[in-house]
């Protein structure tokens, strides 16, 4: 017998993690200690960008911009998920569960096309450094980043209008800790054939194009650095990139291993707790990435800290 099928839909319910009563308090401890980590992380490098004038430069500024999305991605799950456990219920409403969708799409995408952004950044810096601040002036990175913002309301506008049109089955389980496309669709008693070629196509085109732009760019990088012939050179050309090129390598290896292992495994648990590494963990590890392998950065959290703690003293 085949699911009823209903578009007035109230809510639904999100599984998460596990049913065991006596893992959620764990759960809620973990998730809610790793999202302070990533507002508060993300918050301090805002904050240090804008109060240091030596790093209001095109790649803090894009940087800046990062954090902020990265705290907004994070927030866009995990507090909906601590309020759920500290509750003790599975309930979000239909609003809620279309309204989160939009904006993890959004903060995703945003994601992606700011490291894009951060990758030609380097470009220029690397290869063609005389011209950087003719470049990367003021205009063109407030552009970008416009841009950016632009293309990420769009792509997440399309794919949330895609959704409103199914009907919806009253079966409305999600086995996962936040509304996700893909299970969203699959809720569907319609038919859902054009929703998944808009939502492949997408993902080709945007992550696809994305992640072309930013080997493209890494590839001429590497190519101007082999031709430095000083080993400090190198090397310090090469230090520009290392933040940025981590923060990619774990943006890009964490998204598509949740996908490639969900695929391989069809288990839908499987793949929300593999959700969490692009989802929590690296919004949260992106703070620690910059901080501790980026000079200017650390130079500018010691001068802060250094200096409030003569103020304390003084006073």
């Amino acid at each position: 017998m085949e699911p009823e099928n209903d578009t007035r839909i109230s809510e639904f319910q999100l599984l998460g993690f596990s049913e065991e009563p006596r893992l959620q308090p764990f759960f809620f401890g973990v998730f809610f200690s790793m999202y302070l980590i990533t507002v508060f992380g993300n918050l301090i490098i805002i904050l240090v960008i804008i109060e240091c004038s030596h790093l209001h430069t095109p790649m803090y500024f894009f940087l800046s911009n990062l954090s902020f999305v990265d705290i907004c991605f994070a927030s866009t799950t995990v507090p909906k998920m601590l309020v759920n456990i500290q509750a003790q219920s599975k309930v979000i409403t239909y609003a809620g569960c279309i309204t989160q969708m939009y904006f993890f799409i959004h903060f995703v995408g945003l994601d992606s096309f700011l490291l894009t952004v951060m990758a030609y950044d380097r470009f220029v810096a690397v290869c063609h450094p005389l011209h950087y601040t003719v470049i990367m002036n003021p205009q063109l990175c407030r552009l970008l980043v416009l841009v950016s913002w632009i293309m990420s309301v769009l792509h997440s506008l399309l794919h949330s209008l895609m959704v409103l049109r199914l009907s919806l089955c009253r079966e409305l389980e999600i086995p996962h800790f936040f509304c996700e496309l893909n299970q969203v669709i699959h809720l569907a008693c319609s038919d859902t054939f054009l929703n998944d070629i808009v939502m492949y196509l997408a993902a080709v085109l945007l992550g696809g194009g994305c992640l072309t732009g930013i080997l493209y760019s890494y590839s001429k990088i590497v190519s101007s650095i082999c031709a430095i012939s000083s080993a400090q050179g190198k090397y310090k050309a090469f230090s520009t990139c290392a933040s940025h090129l981590s923060v990619v390598s774990l943006f890009y290896c964490t998204s598509l291993g949740v996908y490639l292992s969900s695929a391989a495994t069809h288990n839908s648990h499987s793949s929300a707790t593999a959700s969490v590494m692009y989802t929590v963990v690296t919004p949260m590890l992106n703070p620690f990435i910059y901080s501790l392998r980026n000079k200017d950065i650390k130079r500018a959290l010691k001068n802060s800290l250094g200096g409030k703690l003569e103020k304390g003293q003084l006073s």
